[in-house]
């Protein structure tokens, strides 16, 4: 690639300070071991892509002078097929070692906070808005993610008004981040008697965890109400004003909380995903910054995006960022197909970084 070369100076200074830190940590004091022992977990996987990258460059090298002797033509045609067969591999190489030195966005290894809600579409889109909920639930499982429901508001017909569900694991966000965005719904509804296909959406959103390190919020920023939480239709399922909604006046964003019987988790509850969205428009900001110099970047984030389609008559799935049409709504619906359109996802996201660095 005619920018390897340039790149080959901060790989040596990469491997290098890999082999510095290993060094530092046989006798690192306890104060800065977690520190130090992070830097070199975060570089061990470049610094094995660098080592599998130049252990091919030598074969080759080594290879090409045997090209030129001509006295074995058996062993030659071995050679020239091994000569083919890196010139074809190093590329693909390159590339990993390329992806891997792409800038980390800081929130990849935060848990989620997943909000569902349901859209135009009535009753309908409220069963919608339950499917989704659930086909995360299932594909976390898959994953071996922790799926803890925040809070549920449901419609009595087993539909969800709005659902949300903190996800903790290993690299949650990173793979979940894509799917912030509108995804619609084409079916005939139980409830429909001529067969018609009605069309209907939900909302998903997304949010990285964020600690209270992350996000300092003043509590004169905020007005608290506490009232009695109620259920389905209106009925109270509560005695004691332990609902709570949190408006944060600078910003104007509401959370309310009402699924625990105490106000006081409610309020951490509130609290958590309060601190969770400023975070994610801290991001947002950032992002559409950046996105202003991107010559091209997928979307994510916009909650008024369009992003998929599930069309049940057809059997399919359509995520309209991509162009990636999967004929498996069944398996995408239970959480086993859904990596393969997030895996077409981030590596798109990756092909754009990377032409945005060329």
């Amino acid at each position: 690639m005619s920018e390897w070369g340039a790149l080959e100076g901060k790989l040596d200074r990469l491997k290098n300070r890999h082999d510095e830190l290993r060094d530092l940590l046989a006798t690192a004091d306890p104060g800065n071991f977690a520190k130090l022992s992070k830097e070199f977990s975060d570089l061990s996987p470049i610094v094995e892509a660098i080592g599998i990258l130049r252990a091919a460059q030598a074969d080759m090298q080594n290879l090409a002078p045997m090209l030129a002797d001509g006295s074995d033509p058996e062993m030659k045609a071995l050679i020239e097929e091994e000569f083919l067969s890196l010139k074809e591999r190093i590329p693909k190489l390159e590339r990993d070692v390329q992806i891997l030195l792409l800038p980390k966005d800081e929130a990849d290894e935060r848990n989620a906070i997943l909000e569902v809600r349901a859209g135009t579409g009535g009753d309908e889109a409220s069963l919608f808005a339950s499917d989704l909920y659930q086909m995360y639930q299932r594909y976390a499982g898959i994953h071996g993610w922790r799926f803890e429901v925040m809070s549920l508001s449901e419609t009595g017909l087993g539909g969800y008004k709005e659902a949300s569900a903190t996800i903790s694991g290993r690299g949650v966000f990173a793979r979940l981040k894509f799917e912030s965005g509108v995804h619609r719904v084409q079916r005939v509804p139980d409830t429909e008697t001529q067969g018609r296909i009605h069309t209907s959406a939900a909302t998903v959103a997304v949010l990285p965890e964020a600690e209270e390190v992350d996000i300092q919020i003043d509590e004169k920023d905020l007005r608290i109400d506490v009232y009695r939480s109620s259920g389905p239709g209106g009925q109270s399922v509560n005695t004691t004003d332990s609902a709570v909604r949190i408006t944060h006046l600078p910003t104007g964003l509401v959370v309310i909380q009402q699924d625990e019987k105490s106000q006081h988790k409610n309020k951490a509850k509130a609290l958590k995903v309060l601190r969770s969205r400023l975070y994610d428009m801290e991001r947002q900001a950032r992002d559409a910054e950046r996105a202003a110099n991107r010559k091209s970047q997928v979307g994510s984030g916009d909650r008024s995006e369009r992003i998929r389609t599930y069309n049940f008559p057809q059997g399919r799935v359509t995520d309209h960022r991509i162009n990636l049409t999967l004929y498996k709504i069944d398996k995408v619906m239970s959480g086993e197909a859904l990596d393969e359109i997030i895996e077409a996802l981030i590596a798109e996201d990756q092909a754009n970084k990377l032409t945005d660095l060329e």
